[in-house]
């Protein structure tokens, strides 16, 4: 049998920030072309593609991403823990997914779909170029770190851009110009006290401030100043957007930016779920059958410095992808 914390090292050791996926995908398609699979490498960009392993199909599909975050984080197997990029977002997540899968097929299980995408990091251009492949699987197990829990849903996310402008001047002489930075200033703050929506799956909508930019030199009475937030959705994104759009009026200029909805997904029946803040490829993978979003690890390392996953809880997600894939095609 496949030993997965061997594999999830393996991919961990093949750099694959975003954009630059070509050796994991190799790497990847190698593998399963080696244990029978039949793989099709979905052309995304030059030089790199999604990779998709099937039998027979019409079942299940197991789906994450291949690319990571930089930078680049060597592996190292320390006491029961797994570190390197990607070790919990989301290469030990692939790794777990293929063992499950080959496991699946070798006991004569030929109902499974890989799916292993890149660009989720970044715009998840992989996702968008898969849905227009002509799957027929009836359910979607994606995977992310949530703590090995069934996620029963996730929040959506919508970026917006705050400007404000003003009237340059020198320095020394301010009642001639008009500062831009300051009414944003004075703005963004309260933000925090709008009545945003909340779930009693989802929880709160959040907000972060971003970014900030404004001015050109400290002599200059700055003429132009915008932030970028970034809201965390639980439900319908209109009347938030009418929400913003009024505590900006007459204060600033509003544009809104990508958007993902808030999902609501399903669980199975003797499996521990929780809800998840952070927003996924399933929104892009609607044709691939009813979502489900489900991993080892936790979202509170990915991303850092130290990302890890537990050997023993990447050990037992194999097993559990393999129950939910028998539990859902029994259904």
């Amino acid at each position: 049998m496949t030993d997965v914390v061997a594999l999830a090292a393996e991919l961990l050791a093949l750099p694959s920030i975003t954009s630059d996926e070509a050796a994991v995908v190799d790497y990847v398609s190698r593998w399963l072309v080696a244990r029978g699979w039949n793989v099709t490498v979905q052309e995304v960009s030059p030089g790199r593609g999604n990779v998709w392993a099937s039998r027979k199909g019409g079942g299940v599909t197991f789906s994450t991403h291949l690319d990571t975050v930089p930078p680049f984080l060597t592996p190292r197997l320390e006491g029961s823990r797994l570190y390197g990029r990607g070790a919990c977002d989301a290469k030990g997540i692939a790794a777990a997914m293929m063992a499950a899968a080959d496991r699946l097929a070798k006991s004569g299980e030929k109902r499974i779909d890989l799916l292993l995408v890149v660009g989720e990091e970044k715009g998840s251009d992989g996702a968008r170029a898969a849905n227009n492949l002509p799957t027929r699987s009836r359910f979607l197990i994606n995977g992310e770190p949530t703590e090995s829990k069934l996620a029963t849903g996730a929040k959506g996310s919508l970026r917006v851009t705050v400007r404000t402008k003003g009237r340059e001047a020198h320095s020394a002489y301010p009642h001639l110009g008009k500062s831009a930075i300051e009414p944003l200033l004075a703005l963004l703050p309260t933000i925090r006290e709008l009545p945003l929506p909340s779930d009693p799956v989802l929880g709160e909508t959040t907000v972060n401030i971003g970014t900030i930019h404004g001015g050109t030199e400290a002599n200059i009475i700055p003429a132009h100043a915008e932030a970028e937030l970034m809201l965390r959705l639980v439900g319908d994104v209109e009347p938030t957007k009418a929400m913003i759009k009024k505590w900006a009026r007459g204060k600033a200029e509003i544009e809104f930016g990508s958007y993902i909805p808030a999902q609501h997904f399903h669980t199975v029946p003797g499996f521990e779920t929780a809800p998840v803040a952070y927003t996924s490829d399933i929104p892009l993978l609607t044709r691939w059958g009813t979502p489900m979003l489900f991993g080892p690890g936790s979202i509170h390392v990915a991303h850092t410095p130290d990302e890890y996953i537990d050997v023993e809880e990447l050990r037992a997600s194999v097993d559990t992808y393999e129950r939910l894939a028998r539990t859902l095609l029994a259904s």
